[in-house]
Parts: structure tokens; sequence; C-alpha cells
């Protein structure tokens, strides 16, 4: 009886809801143009500094660093959610290896987890070697 009339309220609050027509919503194209006319033009990419002379002088281009990555947080992710293979994503690997990890029920079954666990934690000071890492077994 509960579910009946569980399904009953459903229904009239699903009926009784207003719905939204599209002709209500105009759009201001004058606001728009005005809005990409006054827009400046970013870009996230990395540029060496000998690429920096091959480009026109009055052209401003942002320089973007690489971050650093943070042991602390790799030994965390893979903590938690080593058998996704999260930490290796956050390491810089491809999506193939993350596939991988997942594939063959968490790292073979949560053996490569685990050893990249201890592998963070020892060489927590330089972890370097495993950034950008394409292998599978990143040790």
């Amino acid at each position: 009886m509960k579910k009946i009339f569980i399904c009953i309220f459903l229904f009239a609050a699903f009926l009784s809801v207003n719905q939204v027509k599209a002709s209500q919503y105009s759009i201001d194209e004058g606001a728009i143009d005005q809005l990409f006319a006054t827009a400046t033009e970013t870009s996230m990419i990395s540029i060496n500094a000998s690429e920096v002379s091959a480009v026109p002088s009055g052209v401003a281009l942002p320089l973007v660093a690489p971050k650093e990555k943070d042991a602390v947080v790799a030994i965390v992710l893979d903590f938690f959610l080593g058998g996704l293979g999260i930490h290796r994503f956050y390491l810089g690997t491809k999506t193939m290896t993350g596939l991988g990890y997942i594939l063959t029920c968490g790292g073979i079954f949560g053996v490569v987890p685990l050893i990249d666990f201890i592998v963070l934690i020892i060489d927590n000071d330089d972890i370097s070697p495993y950034i950008d890492n394409p292998k599978f077994f990143m040790w």
C-alpha cells in the first residue's frame, strides 16, 4: 500500500511541475559580441627559451612552469585508490597504464599498488624517476 501511495505522489508531483519553454529565453547577441571583443586570449602551453625568439614581437605568450609532484599526495592516493591506479595518473602516466591497473583487478590483485606504495615511501625524497613513467611496473 505504501508503494502505491508513493508512486501516486511522485506521479502527481511530476505532473504539477511547470515545464520551462525555450521561447521564454532570449539572447542578446550584442552583449555576446561585446564580451568576445573585450576578451583576452590565453594559452596553457609551455615554451622553451629558444622558441620565444621565434615569436614575433608584440605577441604576449604566457610561460607555464611544470608543476612539481608531491610524494605525500602520491602516497595518499596510492593508499586509498591504488587499485584504480589514480596515483599513477597523478604522477603522469599514460592512460593504458591506469587501464592495466583496472583490468588486472587492481594491479595484479593489489600487489603492484602495494609495491608502488612501499617504493614511494622509501623514495619519498626524490620521486622524479616515477614522474611521467610509462611502464606498468614503475620501479
